[in-house]
């Protein structure tokens, strides 16, 4: 069954049938990363926008790559080097971007929604890069990807989650997708980074659970997602670096009371010898690097959904609200970041 996307704001309002064709429509764009040559002409005279409102490496770098290797152009926007920081508005700026004909928006913003909101005012489709604490659709995809490629499936695995849980968007993007194929759920670290409403936030009937104790949060794991600590959210309240790596950090000991065959993953970028132990993040269980080059795949797929199709046979299905578009509402109202 072929599925149709206007825009890919979120992993939420997608089924499991949508994943599952996303997570396919990847896999021809892994074997291109093998090869000497990856240069493809699919989308050859398109071109994608890079609006990142905040910092970013990977992210854009993996969007950037997987447009070049499709043969479509890019446009880049840096908000340390935009007129967003002279004070113009969030949809001034994108009009600005939009009048220069992309036919596609890749965008990342802190606040959560920024890219549902743009999405409502430009004809193009937008790709959500990661938006405040709300999700990160294209790092859920890897992931799941990732992960099939490792355990065989993404069905009725047991995942922990390890760290700053309440501020993830890449967790709640990971919860999303695997709780749609039946994946059971803990989420570990400190009290005030594992709040009980996390509980809820997975799709009906997902088992959530919480721990602040490690070693039964990896008890029987078959996946574990360990999460960066950033350190600017150490003083919310404060809570000691050592005590951190302590209490919760994963390193070669804490992992052999996983399953044999788990696997470690982690979004990046990482710290080591703070929430992951250099051995552990080279080890055999690491999927680091897999990570990274499933990213382009995935970011290929996504983009060529969404503009690698004629006009005629445009996508309608918006992964935001799931409601069926036949097109985008005109609104001419103006809204400042």
């Amino acid at each position: 069954m072929t599925h149709r996307f206007r825009d890919l704001l979120a992993l939420e309002p997608l089924s499991a049938a949508e994943l599952s064709f996303l997570l396919e429509q990847s896999r021809p764009f892994q074997e291109i990363q093998r090869h000497p040559l990856k240069k493809l002409a699919t989308l050859r005279g398109k071109t994608v926008a890079l609006a990142f409102f905040e910092n970013s490496t990977r992210t854009r770098i993996s969007f950037g790559a997987a447009a070049a290797r499709l043969g479509a152009d890019t446009m880049n926007l840096q908000a340390e080097a935009s007129s967003v920081k002279k004070g113009e508005s969030l949809l001034d700026t994108v009009h600005t971007l939009d009048a220069m004909k992309p036919d596609c928006l890749v965008m990342r913003h802190a606040a959560s929604g920024a890219p549902e909101f743009v999405a409502r005012h430009l004809e193009i489709p937008v790709v959500n890069a990661g938006d405040g604490t709300h999700e990160h659709p294209s790092q859920g995809l890897l992931d799941a990807l990732t992960i099939r490629d490792r355990k065989g499936r993404i069905e009725n695995l047991n995942v922990t989650i390890l760290g700053d849980i309440q501020h993830s968007r890449v967790a709640r993007s990971n919860i999303h997708l695997l709780g749609k194929f039946g994946c059971r759920f803990t989420l570990c670290g400190p009290a005030m980074w594992v709040p009980q409403e996390l509980e809820k936030i997975g799709p009906p009937g997902a088992v959530i659970r919480r721990t602040a104790r490690i070693d039964e949060a990896l008890d029987g794991a078959d996946v574990i997602i360990v999460l960066r600590v950033q350190s600017e959210r150490l003083h919310e309240p404060a809570l000691p670096l050592d005590d951190y790596v302590l209490l919760y950090q994963l390193n070669a000991e804490r992992l052999r009371r996983a399953r044999k065959d788990a696997i470690v993953l982690h979004p990046g970028p990482m710290n080591r010898g703070i929430e992951i132990s250099p051995e552990v993040a080279d080890g055999p269980q690491s999927c680091v690097l897999e990570q990274v080059t499933n990213g382009i795949a995935v970011r290929m797929a996504i983009l060529y959904l969404l503009i690698g199709t004629p006009a005629e046979e445009a996508p309608q299905t918006t992964a935001s609200s799931g409601e069926q578009t036949p097109a985008k509402a005109r609104e001419s109202t103006h809204a400042s970041d």
